[in-house]
């Protein structure tokens, strides 16, 4: 596909979201990137039974040991004052309360785990001792207070966990200690893989609370399932404590998620494991009804693409399916059949099933009548961005992190039939002394005259009549959706700073995003990077063509999905005077043989490179490397085994060989996300060089070994006499 210098564009809804600074009254400045990277952030809300208090995580940024570590905190919601329960250099899990409101579960890592030696023999017949690593436990705490309790003593990493109703025991997932053949094998062979045939299972265990509470040490659980077969995913445990259903996949290997089916465990006879759902692609998350007599469960209901289809809450009745496994459509009853998105599910209870849902740039909280497919919004107000929410067991309050375009993240709560949403922190407050800009929400119509949505930050001394530099944010995914939301997504690229520097920012909702529809979502099969360019490119000139932006000062950015799409801008046409990619594919086929997810691009593609190599060509940045002319940043994790390195090599030497300004940082260690303070620092740090030298003509820094010490020592970092703009 060749290069285009104007795509075609009409903008049409403008300006659906303003939204005003929180900082009113008093001094502002620019936040620095060490600012941004230590702002507390909180997640995983879980309200008590009675509703009267929410455990939440709240992050802490510990520049020391090079960690973000999450604290668990307890609100109390009658009064909205806060308490912080854990602390210490390691992270707390998600937690759940007991039935009876009791106590809080979590996991999380103290110290050593103290576990009984495990004695392996040598190679001359002499035996030794081992001791196994340190693993994430069960912890219990007291919501009257007093110290953490260790329950579990496992030696493997404790993953998800739910009480029984009960409250005798608490069931887990946690992959099997490492056999004795396996040891022996690295013993006498030193360590290696076989491809997807060497993994760790992950398999349910159950430890006695109550036995443990009452001898006042941690125990050691009980295994639940020991099949070498299935790998335990999602679970749950039913009302009366005698069954749980579990999906589970053959292997644990993302490239195997399609198989997830699920089954049932019956504890009451000898733990016995029966497959009961087993639709094509995935079937997971399943949720007992409050009587236990049914079972519903997120699934795609058989659909060939489960990428990009949407996913359904499906039903199946218990006594049925021991007898007659589920194995098409016709055999679950489709509860969400009118819902145009896929739901994730949150709790079933008496008054129905809650779930959550993206809708274009919000998210809302649902209740589904489980008998009538009655679908009613129980967060009323269309500004809602829903992170998470979690509902009591009787359905009568909600509590829930969201964001919008005048508040970071905050944790609410509300009843269930009246919204009256009740803030329990202020968050907020941490960036009223910044300089902040404006975001709202903006639409255009596409080159096939799809319409867009798009989200556009100003900064904050925006002046309309001016034209300013534009860059484009693009999301991951595809599935992802840009939302207006007061403070811009920062990983990875400092959109403060550049709205500080007196730049537009937007994040187009390119076809393919969640919240517009399965159909929006399939808009992009076999039209990777060309329909997404469309997209972006139209969103460009929408801005242009509204006398905003500067169409002589043009950048774009995205990491994973979204670096894929800025590499393909990179090859295909040279209106932007620098691109930055991060993570991203830059050819299909290579993608294809190396990923984790190796499904994604059979059902994107419908093919795979051996039946179909035009349309891995057609799609691949790569194909067009020799017409790239826009200088490129590269930024890719060294362990990244989402999108392989080896796509971050191939990009780079192939700009290289065109002359190209080009450069690749690897953030060594990282997978697919840089996830600890320092690098990510580096990582903002990196981007925001790189785009004020080619947006802003400042020079690159000379002072630091940032982007290398041989260049450095030779004085290679100095600003050039021209740049190619």
């Amino acid at each position: 596909m060749g290069h285009r210098a104007m795509w075609p564009s009409c903008l049409a809804l403008c300006t659906l979201l303003a939204g005003p600074l929180a900082q009113a009254g008093g001094p502002t400045h620019v936040a620095t990137l060490e600012e941004s990277l230590s702002r507390t952030d909180i997640r995983a809300p879980a309200i008590s039974p009675d509703g009267s208090r929410v455990a939440y995580l709240r992050s802490e940024t510990d520049w020391k040991q090079n960690e973000f570590v999450w604290q668990l905190w307890l609100a109390d919601v009658a009064s909205g004052t806060s308490v912080q329960l854990t602390r210490g250099k390691k992270s707390a899990g998600i937690a759940e309360w007991s039935p009876d409101g009791h106590w809080l579960a979590f996991v999380t890592e103290r110290e050593k785990t103290a576990v009984e030696p495990v004695t392996t023999a040598d190679t001359n017949g002499d035996t030794k001792e081992e001791s196994e690593p340190a693993a994430k436990q069960v912890w219990l705490l007291s919501s009257r207070g007093g110290e953490a309790w260790q329950l579990t003593q496992s030696p493997t990493d404790v993953e998800e966990l739910h009480w029984a109703q009960d409250g005798r025991s608490i069931v887990f997932t946690a992959t099997a200690p490492n056999s004795k053949a396996s040891k022996a094998r690295t013993k006498r062979y030193s360590a290696y893989t076989v491809v997807e045939k060497d993994y760790d299972q992950k398999a349910l265990w159950a430890v006695d609370v109550a036995a443990a509470t009452r001898l006042a040490r941690p125990l050691t659980a009980m295994p639940l399932t020991a099949d070498p077969t299935l790998s335990v995913n999602s679970f749950a445990i039913s009302p009366d404590a005698t069954q749980i259903a579990f999906s589970a996949t053959r292997s644990p290997l993302l490239a195997f998620a399609d198989e997830e089916d699920i089954y049932l465990l019956d504890l009451g006879h000898g733990n016995a494991v029966t497959k009961i759902v087993a639709l094509p692609g995935p079937d997971n998350a399943p949720m007992f009804s409050p009587d236990g007599s049914q079972l519903a469960f997120v699934t795609s209901l058989g659909q060939p693409y489960a990428y990009y289809a949407n996913a359904h809450i499906g039903v199946v009745d218990l006594p049925t399916v021991r007898t007659h496994v589920a194995t098409s459509a016709r055999d679950v009853r489709d509860l969400t059949a009118s819902f145009d998105e896929s739901p994730q599910a949150i709790r079933w209870v008496a008054g129905g099933i809650y779930f959550g849902a993206t809708q274009k740039t919000a998210a809302f909280v649902y209740r589904l009548d489980p008998a009538t497919g009655r679908i009613e919004r129980i967060t009323t107000g269309d500004h809602w961005i829903i992170d998470e929410a979690s509902v009591t067991p009787d359905g009568s309050a909600v509590a829930f992190i969201a964001a919008d375009p005048t508040h970071t993240a905050e944790l609410y709560v509300s009843p269930t039939t009246n919204f009256a949403p009740k803030a329990l922190t202020d968050l907020t407050a941490q960036v009223r002394g910044w300089t902040l800009g404006t975001v709202e929400v903006v639409s255009w119509r596409s080159q096939d005259g799809t319409v867009i949505d798009g989200v556009l930050h100003k900064p904050a001394d925006y002046d309309p009549a001016r034209r300013y530099p534009l860059l484009v944010h693009i999301h991951g995914g595809p599935t992802g959706t840009s939302q207006p939301s007061l403070l811009p997504p920062d990983y990875a690229y400092p959109v403060q700073a550049f709205l500080a520097k007196g730049a537009l920012v937007l994040e187009p909702n390119y076809r393919g995003s969640a919240g517009y529809g399965a159909a929006f979502r399939a808009l992009n099969v076999r039209n990777l990077g060309v329909g997404d360019m469309w997209d972006v490119m139209s969103g460009v000139d929408a801005m242009i063509t509204r006398g905003i932006a500067d169409p002589d000062r043009l950048a774009a950015m995205g990491w994973s999905e979204g670096g894929y799409i800025s590499a393909f801008l990179t090859t295909h046409t040279d209106r932007f005077r620098a691109i930055s990619v991060g993570a991203g594919i830059s050819d299909w086929s290579t993608y294809y043989v190396s990923t984790d997810i190796t499904p994604f691009t059979r059902q994107y593609l419908h093919a795979t490179p051996w039946n179909d190599p035009a349309i891995y060509a057609k799609t691949s940045p790569i194909t067009t490397i020799r017409q790239a002319r826009t200088p490129t940043l590269i930024q890719h994790g060294s362990e990244d085994h989402r999108v392989p390195v080896s796509d971050a090599f191939e990009l780079y030497r192939g700009l290289r060989d065109q002359n190209v300004d080009t450069r690749l940082i690897l953030y060594t260690g990282f997978g697919h996300g840089i996830n600890k303070p320092k690098s990510a620092l580096a990582l903002l740090q990196a981007n925001l060089d790189w785009f004020n030298h080619y947006l802003w003509n400042e020079p690159f820094p000379t002072d630091s070994a940032l982007y290398g010490t041989s260049e450095l020592e030779q004085g290679a970092l100095a600003i050039p006499s021209t740049t190619t703009h």
